[in-house]
Order: structure tokens, then sequence, then C-alpha cells
């Protein structure tokens, strides 16, 4: 697919068959994801995680509806997969390097998987919800340092990836000459 058509296709999928997806299109998107520009080149800065473990994305899962609280709130869809984007940060917290790097990478995986046809969907508050949880953040073994920022689910979906029509305005957009 060329990538305009990807970016007009791609949407959050929401939905999915509990299937996980292959270990050869998995290994592709981790490829996209190692392609992504990192912030003055410190790759050493940034960890992925690939989350299969049931166990523990159910855990993470219910971390999260726990921090909206909406008990009965899946907010990983059911995908089997979650992969974690972290960051060392330069200063105390992660700040706009670290979370602009974790979303370029994330980006390179969601455009990725919508070229194979996988669905994906980004994970913020979960994420979020995860970085306040020592515990789950100390089963996921992160290298010392490193905080999580982004995520991605990817998995098996029924859904399909179609042209939509977007408008080219909705964004303001101000010409400073």
């Amino acid at each position: 697919m060329e990538i305009k058509k990807v970016i007009n296709n791609r949407k959050s999928v929401r939905s999915y068959t509990g299937e996980k997806i292959s270990e050869s299109v998995l290994q592709t998107i981790l490829q996209a994801a190692n392609q992504a520009p990192v912030g003055m080149g410190k790759y050493e800065n940034v960890h992925i995680t690939v989350i299969e473990k049931p166990e523990l994305l159910q855990a993470i899962g219910e971390n999260a509806a726990k921090m909206f609280g909406r008990p009965d709130m899946q907010p990983l869809y059911g995908a089997p997969v979650y992969i974690l984007v972290s960051a060392k940060p330069m200063h105390e917290a992660p700040g706009n390097v670290e979370y602009s790097n974790a979303a370029i990478i994330v980006q390179n995986m969601a455009l990725t998987a919508v070229d194979l046809g996988v669905g994906y969907c980004y994970i913020w508050g979960a994420t979020m919800a995860l970085s306040g949880n020592p515990d789950l953040v100390k089963q996921l073994n992160l290298p010392e340092g490193f905080s999580p920022c982004c995520g991605i689910i990817l998995g098996v979906t029924t859904e399909q990836y179609t042209d939509r029509e977007i408008p080219g305005n909705r964004i303001a957009t101000d010409y400073v000459k």
C-alpha cells in the first residue's frame, strides 16, 4: 500500500478475535519501530517490551480500569499483544523528547500494522496507569531508570481499513511569513 493510502486508512481498532499475529508479522512491525528516528540518535534511551503473557495483560487492563474508575472497562480491548515503549529520562521524569521518541516509534508500528492489515490501537491511558503502579512495572523487567511512555496493542481483527474522507482543514493552521 502506498503511504498516503496507509495514512488515510488508519484508524484505531478496538475489536480483536483474540488470535495473535504471526511471528514474522510481529518482527516486521518491530523492524518498523527500529527504523523510527530518535532524538539525537540516542537509541540506548528507548526500550521496547512485547507483552503477550495473558495474566500480565489482564493485570495491566484491570489496573487501568481501576484508574479510570470503570471496573468493567477493557482498556486493552482483548488484544493479545501490547507493545510498550519506555524511555530513560534525561531529567527526573520523562519529558517532551522521551514522549516524542516513544510516539514516533509507536506511529511507525501503527502505520506498518495498517499496511499489513493488522488491527492496532494506541494505548495511552493504560500506559499512564501502568507507569503509576511500581508492582506492575517491576514485572516488565525494564532496564534501570526506564519509564513507560507509550504503547500499542496488536492483533487479528475482522475490521477493515478503508478509504476515508478527511477534511484537509480540521487542524487550524496559521502561516507566519
